[in-house]
């Protein structure tokens, strides 16, 4: 799902709208067709045995942590794995392989301690090395290959420095005994916590991974689970089984004894399936959403993910701030999302989107408020003056990625440009991936992109616009920087939200790089008899482990 360059092109959370769960991104290392079982709870066939049944939208990729990029991959591992901590039903973060972790003062230095009954599925204990020998091999970029490490280097003591060839012995992470993992940070960072419930952030026993060599992870006989489940079966093209982990240290409260997954790539295919009583929860294609919200079982979500259209600073035309306001000005998001996403997606009022959090209860959304809204006369302003400042009218092409989605949203908005601007926009349409071959190259105007959050806090979305990438505009503004820089650094939260705060008005009103859409959501239909199964808006995208079945 993220980029695999610099950093990701899109997050954990990006695809999660196809997550029932929905799996999209890197290639899996290996398909097995191997249904032998691992430790798990037998056969779910018994009477009273508790049984999931839902579907992925593509095929499994990987089950190497060190090589996905993935929701669908991240989904599984996050179910099979466990880290330090894992997220509640509440999106919060709660001690799991760690019972308990000591902040210093300064903020600066987090010291967990590790469970006494946190075990591997071979029956042996996970230990603190198990966390540092499965860190750094994220950190080495010759090993950690899933463009993940940065979620590592950003914060961790000495991570950006090994991962450009320095030594192992100066990263941050130190396990002082089997139990004490001690991680110092570079600043503070009050979403830590929430960093390490990750999938990038799981153990590995470093024997077991370096006795399979490179048949890790191509069979589940080739992995070790601690999490609330294991693996049984897995193929990447129909799916995988899940089984209740008896050896896990909170087994007591895991309710649903099997998961089995399949792979259904049509959402017409999923919907009957469901209808038939052989899925549980089923995603709602948009033309599916008005029939069905009369039914029992409808309900909508929301992810961290924002759809925006992405300037390029440098390219003829938007490199004008004021023809990049009204385009940003020209089109009615509102209207996107209630009549051509009727999804659960809402019109976007900022780059951050709804709940995400800020501080005393609020969230960022609330205390920065709507910074923008629809405007064709202010729009059609902004544009003749753009055009006076240029000397002429630029003729304006937008690049598409050819997803159904994204094309009926560019159509909208040409649409709609056409009734404010009066301009005829073109459209580029192209394979994801060369699209963002396209933007990482610098060729293009503008172009429809998203970000999912991998973590609860703003600063998830505003860094990216630091690194002065073709793919992020080629942006440059020395006080945005300035301002992301200090807010890494500022241990007062209200003093840091105000400074992202600020970042995200220049971002959106007066620099105008980007050009909010819509955030993400999504309409479903879930079995009456399930219930806690759990989708989180950011970070691993669903967990089974507080799901029951009455």
């Amino acid at each position: 799902m993220k980029k695999v360059l610099k950093k990701k092109k899109v997050s954990l959370l990006a695809m999660m709208m196809a997550v029932t769960v929905v799996f999209t991104g890197c290639s899996f290392s290996g398909d097995s067709k191997d249904a032998g079982s691992t430790t798990g709870t037998g056969d779910t066939a018994t009477t009273g045995a508790k049984e999931l049944k839902l579907y992925v939208e593509t095929e499994i990729k990987d089950m190497n942590q060190w090589l996905a990029s993935d929701d669908v991959s991240f989904t599984v591992l996050n179910n099979v794995g466990e880290g330090l901590y894992r997220l509640d039903p509440k999106n919060e973060p709660q001690p799991a392989m760690a019972e308990k972790v000591d902040v210093s003062a300064d903020k600066l230095k987090y010291t967990f301690k590790l469970r006494d009954d946190a075990k591997w599925s071979d029956g042996t204990p996970v230990t603190a090395a198990d966390f540092k020998f499965a860190w750094l091999r994220e950190i080495d970029p010759k090993t950690g290959t899933n463009g993940y490490s940065f979620i590592m280097t950003d914060y961790i003591v000495g991570a950006a420095e090994y991962a450009e060839g320095g030594s192992a012995d100066k990263v941050g992470i130190e396990a002082t005994d089997d139990k004490t993992l001690t991680i110092s940070l570079k600043q503070p960072t009050p979403y830590f916590l929430r960093l390490t419930t990750l999938a990038p952030y799981f153990p590995m026993k470093e024997e077991f991974v370096k006795a399979k060599g490179d048949s890790y992870a191509l069979t589940p006989q080739n992995m070790l689970f601690n999490g609330p489940y294991t693996m049984t079966s897995v193929d990447a093209a129909s799916g995988a089984t899940l089984e209740k982990n008896a050896g896990y240290w909170d087994a007591a409260n895991v309710k649903v004894d099997k998961v089995d997954l399949k792979v259904i790539k049509e959402k017409s295919t999923a919907l009957n399936a469901y209808k038939a009583g052989q899925l549980d929860r089923v995603l709602l294609a948009s033309s599916d959403v008005s029939a069905a919200k009369s039914e029992p079982g409808f309900a909508t979500g929301i992810n961290f993910k924002t759809t925006y259209l992405q300037f390029n600073t440098k390219a003829d035309g938007v490199s004008n701030v004021n023809i990049r306001k009204a385009l940003e000005l020209g089109f009615d998001s509102k209207l996107l999302a209630d009549q051509v996403l009727n999804n659960g997606s809402k019109g976007a009022t900022g780059l951050i989107p709804d709940e995400m959090s800020a501080v005393e209860g609020k969230s960022f959304r609330e205390m920065q408020g709507d910074l923008i809204k629809p405007d064709a006369a202010q729009a059609k302003a902004f544009w003749d003056q753009g055009v006076k400042e240029l000397g002429k009218a630029p003729k304006i092409t937008m690049l598409v990625a050819d997803t159904s989605e994204t094309k009926d949203v560019a159509t909208f908005i040409q649409s709609e440009l056409k009734k404010s601007l009066g301009i005829d926009l073109v459209l580029d349409t192209k394979t994801s991936k060369a699209r963002g071959q396209l933007m990482d190259n610098s060729k293009y105007q503008m172009a429809i992109t998203a970000w999912g959050a991998d973590y609860d806090d703003a600063m998830t979305y505003l860094d990216l616009w630091t690194n002065h990438t073709p793919y992020r505009g080629n942006y440059e503004n020395p006080k945005y920087d300035a301002l992301i820089m200090n807010a890494k650094k500022e241990t007062d939260e209200n003093k840091r939200i105000n400074m992202m705060l600020e970042a995200e008005k220049m971002l959106v009103t007066e620099d105008a790089v980007v050009a909010p859409i819509y955030f993400g959501g999504y309409s479903f239909l879930l079995n009456s008899k399930v219930e806690g199964l759990d989708y989180h808006p950011y970070g691993n995208p669903v967990d089974f482990k507080y799901a029951n079945v009455k």
